[in-house]
């Protein structure tokens, strides 16, 4: 093979080599890359809340807590949790909140003798107070789907039955956006819910149908942010490691 020859074949073959690089730095990825805004670091120390969260138990006191009537939360305090006081009625938060990321653990009755159903374990986390996430020991316990541990109460049935046994301590992850209603205070958008029940995801991004309501359809009214509540069904009920990240 004479030289010319070997030195044209030798171009060609650089040819796409060098294109491909051209077209590279077309491409370049620096076009696509975003630096603003900066999202603000958060620190999420072990066993603990977010450095951002609003504590609403930190194991000592109810002091973030009111009687739903005002006044002093009156449930028990003791060993780093608090426990419902069957017929002092629910507390709810001094803080109003509408879109939150929730924590809250809680633990059921270990005694189950002669109590079944809802009678068994019941209380009520409520969204923005009208809006209820059921809490019931559902372990081995049957009752009506949308009433089990979990539900959004006689709405929204949850995807599994996560439920752990009575007296062990079980959590509940929620993302919460509150409804969105017209000046003239007609619904723009239903609230809508996501709940991980240890760790398991059993609401997935629900559309809450309205206020829950024991009997009847539930329907939505106008309202702005609002505590959070939590119900006093007559079971002790106990809870702790409580925190909000308002979104």
């Amino acid at each position: 093979m004479t030289k010319p020859i070997l030195m044209a074949l030798c171009v060609l073959a650089a040819t796409p080599t060098f294109a491909q690089t051209q077209g590279d730095k077309q491409r370049d990825p620096a076009k696509t890359e975003a630096w603003r805004p900066v999202p603000v670091a958060v620190a999420t120390p072990k066993d603990a809340a977010p450095s951002d969260a609003v504590v609403l138990f930190d194991g000592k006191d109810l002091s973030a807590w009111e009687s739903e009537q005002g006044g002093k939360a009156p449930w028990a305090v003791a060993d780093g949790a608090f426990t419902v006081v069957p017929g002092s009625k629910g507390i709810r938060t001094k803080k109003r909140f509408c879109d939150i990321q929730l924590h809250i653990e809680w633990r059921s009755p270990t005694e189950t003798q002669g109590f079944a159903g809802q009678n068994r374990g019941n209380s009520g986390i409520f969204l923005q107070e009208i809006y209820e996430l059921q809490v019931l020991d559902s372990y081995d316990n049957p009752t009506y789907s949308n009433g089990q541990a979990a539900s959004i109460y006689k709405q929204a049935i949850p995807l599994v039955n996560a439920s752990r046994a009575p007296g062990e301590w079980q959590a509940y992850d929620v993302i919460w956006k509150a409804p969105r209603f017209s000046d003239g205070g007609g619904l723009v958008a239903p609230a809508r819910i996501t709940v991980l029940h240890n760790g398991v995801l059993v609401q997935n991004d629900t559309i809450v149908s309205g206020k829950t309501e024991y009997i009847g359809a539930p329907s939505y009214s106008p309202h702005g942010c609002a505590p959070i509540y939590l119900q006093d069904h007559d079971s002790k009920v106990s809870f702790r490691n409580v925190w909000v990240r308002e979104l």
